[in-house]
């Protein structure tokens, strides 16, 4: 049976039935915006700004609709020599602004760097998602892929985790880029 409401269906705390090591789909948890995260999003923000928390930093993206600048707390992942932004609570407002400019900005300890994004393919997106549950715990539960799941059951829910690369916006980086 189709699902009847939008909490419910793949990618919304429902299995997908995508085996684990077990043979039995791990339900992910579904990301539930509200007052407790936007509470928690503060408090996360405040200590990443002081450089408190490791491996997190402060994404800033173009509100899409209101042009306002839009702060959240990430986690970065380094990979094969590239820098990857994982969405690991799905397509959240976050990843709709950034699609919609093309641009980010990430923070941290008074540093702000730009980046110019590209959102990758599931194949591409796979060993990432996998190197991201490794490195943040906390994000483990939206995930039906356990720390130690093959690299296949990763591409298997990429669609759900939207995955960019990170390229520095330097101005040498876009001549090059319009050049090609």
């Amino acid at each position: 049976m189709p699902p009847t409401t939008p909490s419910q269906g793949p990618g919304n705390g429902e299995p997908t039935g995508h085996p684990r090591e077990g043979g039995t789909a791990r339900p992910a948890r579904q990301y539930r915006p509200g007052r407790g995260r936007q509470v928690e999003n503060a408090i996360m923000s405040a200590l990443v700004r002081a450089g408190l928390v490791p491996r997190s930093y402060l994404l800033t993206t173009q509100g899409r609709r209101t042009g306002r600048p839009r702060t959240n707390p990430v986690v970065p992942v380094e990979h094969d020599g590239r820098h990857w932004l994982v969405a690991p609570y799905g397509p959240v407002s976050w990843v709709h602004n950034a699609r919609a400019t093309g641009r980010v900005s990430l923070a941290r300890r008074g540093h702000t760097r730009d980046y110019a994004i590209r959102e990758v393919s599931p194949d591409e997106a796979g060993p990432v998602l996998q190197r991201y549950v490794r490195l943040a715990p906390s994000a483990r539960p939206y995930f039906q892929a356990s720390k130690d799941s093959p690299v296949e059951d990763f591409v298997a829910e990429a669609d759900r985790h939207p995955v960019f690369e990170l390229m520095p916006a330097s101005e040498d980086h876009q001549l090059r880029h319009r050049e090609r």
